[in-house]
């Protein structure tokens, strides 16, 4: 079981449209509402995997009911925190040249008891838990450091952990060493204060979080593929994608890859490529099934090719 801990989730509608000019009425062609949240997301995808996930969620006000109901209605376990705000609802615009114009709301602030009622609900529901994963950006009310809190926790009950955060509460969580991190290209470079323009850079960044306490870190480095780095080695992975129809989710969608195939090794890299790669040819912010995915696709190596450029560089 892959426990979620989503401190911030949303209602997602994702609206496809033909292209996007301000101050124009632009008619969508397609729309589709979502439960949304990067853990939320990584729950839908180890559901489409067929592994059972659960997820914790803070929730309130109608956008908060919508979210549990959408999720109920997709056979995912809810374990629901309620809170006194309501729950944020997001935009997508998706272009038909790929491009994705995003409209991320705040999200309620939770008080002190919510917040503890959160961690609580957490230590309720992680006993069995292979993983947990705990994704996105905290809501307002939450210190940086509640991630290193959750962290700590988690490890003292004897569960691995995954992280996939960004700016100071990933940097507050490293102390304690949760066992993978997954920071994409932006927020790889953010961590480590400096551009990175070379597939070389990307390694030598990760390699820099490793030292300052992530026991792996899993890289999302966009169109370039993806970097796995741990007591093992590295590996780095690939797969060709002909179309991008929305990257909404596939972030989401590789870490999951990567936790149901184990967490580790080649396989899992290889698992998070394949799951990455399928959610970009799919609308909205779907999650691929396996039907969904191409392994014959993916190529993983231990070579890493450091002088490679990034075709979108960090800055």
């Amino acid at each position: 079981m892959i426990l979620t801990v989503t401190p911030n989730p949303s209602l997602d509608r994702t609206y496809e449209v033909p292209s996007l000019d301000r101050g124009e009425v632009v008619r969508a062609t397609g729309e589709r509402v979502d439960p949304g949240g990067k853990g939320v997301n990584v729950s839908r995808a180890v559901t489409a995997a067929g592994r059972r996930t659960v997820a914790v969620l803070p929730l309130g006000g109608a956008p908060g009911a919508l979210v549990a109901d959408l999720l109920d209605a997709q056979g995912i376990e809810v374990a629901p925190v309620p809170v006194a705000g309501v729950t944020r609802s997001n935009i997508a615009l998706a272009e038909a040249d790929g491009v994705l114009t995003k409209i991320n709301a705040p999200g309620p602030e939770l008080t002190p008891a919510e917040q503890e009622l959160l961690l609580d609900t957490v230590r309720r529901q992680s006993p069995g838990a292979d993983w947990i994963a705990c994704c996105g950006s905290l809501p307002r009310g939450l210190a940086p450091s509640w991630y290193a809190e959750l962290v700590a926790r988690a490890h003292a009950a004897g569960v691995r952990i995954a992280l996939d955060t960004s700016g100071p509460a990933l940097l507050a969580a490293l102390r304690e060493r949760p066992d993978v991190v997954k920071p994409n290209a932006e927020e790889l470079a953010e961590a480590v204060g400096r551009p990175l323009v070379t597939v070389g850079d990307a390694l030598k960044a990760a390699e820099e979080l490793r030292g300052t306490g992530a026991r792996a870190v899993l890289a999302s480095l966009g169109a370039d593929g993806q970097l796995l780095v741990d007591d093992a080695g590295a590996w780095f992975g690939t797969a060709a994608v002909d179309a991008v129809r929305s990257n909404v989710g596939a972030g989401d969608s590789s870490l999951a890859g990567f936790l149901v195939a184990g967490g580790r090794g080649p396989e899992a890299p290889a698992s998070a490529v394949a799951h990455g790669a399928a959610a970009v040819r799919l609308p909205g912010s779907v999650m691929p099934a396996p039907a969904d995915l191409d392994p014959a696709a993916v190529t993983v190596t231990a070579e890493v090719p450091a002088d490679r450029p990034l075709r979108e560089p960090a800055a």
